[in-house]
């Protein structure tokens, strides 16, 4: 596995990968615009697995001194879930997050469904914070639950 800065050339390969079921299930539309913000920003990296582009990890940050942490999202082309890459992705970007950006603290928040994903972000040390009722529209036009989990930076399992 292999991060590396999001790149022009990448976006055809990314919305090819944001249509995948398994993938505009959570996601919802992953369309060029929202993917071009994503470059602009330089909050994202690309995921390559074998030479292949695979899938996008983002990151935010909070700045403020009395806030200051950051979170973590990610997607994979349905070939590669369940081999370890989506895990191996979040736990690096985390790793970076607190070695490189000085973060104490890290939020990931899937929808509370997301099952596949849950496992991955608790196998790298998140905990479930709670709940986060109605929390994200779905493709389907309808609301739904979320869940808030952190990791402290002492609890990133490697």
């Amino acid at each position: 596995m292999v991060l590396r800065p999001l790149r022009e050339e990448d976006l055809p390969r990314l919305l090819e990968i944001g249509r995948e079921p398994k993938v505009a299930r959570w996601w919802g539309d992953v369309d060029e615009t929202r993917l071009r913000r994503k470059l602009e920003r330089g909050n994202a990296f690309a995921i390559g697995h074998g030479g292949e582009l695979v899938g996008l990890v983002q990151w935010w940050e909070n700045e403020a001194a009395d806030f200051r942490h950051a979170g973590i999202d990610l997607f994979l082309t349905e070939a590669w879930h369940g081999h370890g890459l989506g895990r191996d992705s979040v736990r690096a970007v985390a790793r970076w997050l607190i070695d490189e950006r000085g973060h104490h603290r890290i939020t990931i928040d899937p929808a509370l469904a997301n099952e596949r994903a849950i496992r991955c972000y608790e196998a790298v040390g998140f905990r479930r914070v709670g709940v986060l009722r109605r929390y994200w529209r779905g493709p389907d036009g309808e609301w739904h639950d979320g869940l808030l989990l952190d990791l402290l930076a002492d609890e990133l399992i490697t």
